[in-house]
């Protein structure tokens, strides 16, 4: 609803400022039923199934077996997308009227709060370089489920630029963010890049090592790329995983149509290619590229030793795009079926 809101608002010619901050202030109330309801262990870790992408899991995200529970790290990466675009949202309206300047900091803080959550949760693991969810049973025992999906991919996705007028604003109202911001003090969620003017604050959840390292995977033709944009599950888990212990819980690619009744007969969370979230990584790419610059590179596909900076990549990833949604010459279109490989 916020990036609905900002496109809408961007749209539109960025003039109807009274409408975002109608908008504004009933996402506020809606931002608090969330953490309300899916953070039950009052940590900044989210779950509630529906609250990620529910349909991606080889385990029922709305449906565990009793005394367990699951901590997702797509779930928790919403949340924390949540708060970046509202406080997107923030900023602009504290252009107008300083009051908002408040919900800028409020937003920051939240931000962090869920970064510094994931940072120290386990669910990022170091030698993969990707994200996965964790199961926690009854017996105190703890399982990643180590599946590479989509899931992963979310954590990338919260990443706002924002300029030296506004993070000076930040600074000004939290001494506290001004003493990391200007000392480069390692954080979670802040990175700090230029001086004077040119200087920008990136507003993120994993570090630039961390996105290198996942971005790798991300553009691995025998993972995720595929001719048509990024698939939502790893094309390497074409032979079937099963979660540890639990040997009804299997997940595998799969190109087209669902064979798992439970999930439907046709999941674009399952294998296919699935626009809505290609269409939010290739606008991380471009925020990525706003503060990193040119001088940020990465293999595109991987392995090619064809380099590219990530505005690039996200041209790449839209040319990809519209060749799966525009007709050939016979007027056929070449999404259907195993087409959509």
């Amino acid at each position: 609803h916020a990036l609905a809101a900002l496109r809408v608002f961007v749209i539109d010619g960025g003039r109807d400022v009274d409408f975002l901050e109608r908008v504004f202030q009933k996402l506020l109330l809606n931002f608090t039923w969330w953490l309300n309801r899916q953070d039950p262990d009052g940590n900044n870790l989210f779950a509630g199934g529906f609250l990620g992408l529910d349909n991606i899991s080889p385990v029922d995200r709305s449906h565990l077996p009793p005394g367990t529970r699951l901590e997702q790290a797509d779930g928790t990466a919403w949340m924390a997308f949540y708060a970046a675009a509202m406080l997107v949202l923030a900023l602009v309206l504290a252009d107008r009227d300083p009051v908002y300047e408040d919900m800028v900091v409020k937003f920051l803080e939240q931000f962090a709060l869920i970064t510094d959550a994931l940072a120290d949760s386990g669910l990022y693991d170091p030698h993969d370089g990707f994200f996965y969810d964790q199961l926690h049973g009854p017996d105190g025992v703890t399982t990643a489920i180590r599946v590479q999906t989509l899931v992963g991919v979310i954590p990338a996705l919260p990443a706002v630029s924002i300029p030296e007028r506004d993070s000076a604003r930040a600074e000004r109202l939290r001494k506290r963010f001004a003493r990391r911001i200007r000392q480069g003090e390692p954080d979670h969620a802040w990175r700090v890049r230029g001086e004077g003017a040119s200087r920008r604050l990136l507003v993120s959840v994993p570090t630039e090592e961390q996105l290198r390292t996942l971005l790798a995977t991300l553009f691995d033709e025998d993972a995720f790329l595929s001719p048509h944009g990024l698939r939502s599950v790893s094309k390497r888990f074409q032979e079937p995983y099963t979660l540890p212990g639990m040997p009804d819980a299997v997940i595998e690619y799969e190109p087209a149509e669902s064979r798992t009744a439970m999930y439907g007969g046709n999941s674009n969370w399952r294998g296919p290619i699935w626009f809505p979230v290609n269409y939010l990584i290739i606008e991380a790419l471009e925020r990525y590229h706003h503060y990193y610059g040119d001088s940020f590179m990465v293999e595109c596909p991987t392995g090619s030793g064809r380099l590219m900076n990530l505005k690039a990549v996200a041209e790449d990833l839209t040319s990809r795009q519209v060749g799966l949604f525009m007709p050939d010459e016979s007027g056929r279109r070449p999404c259907h079926g195993t087409d959509r490989r």
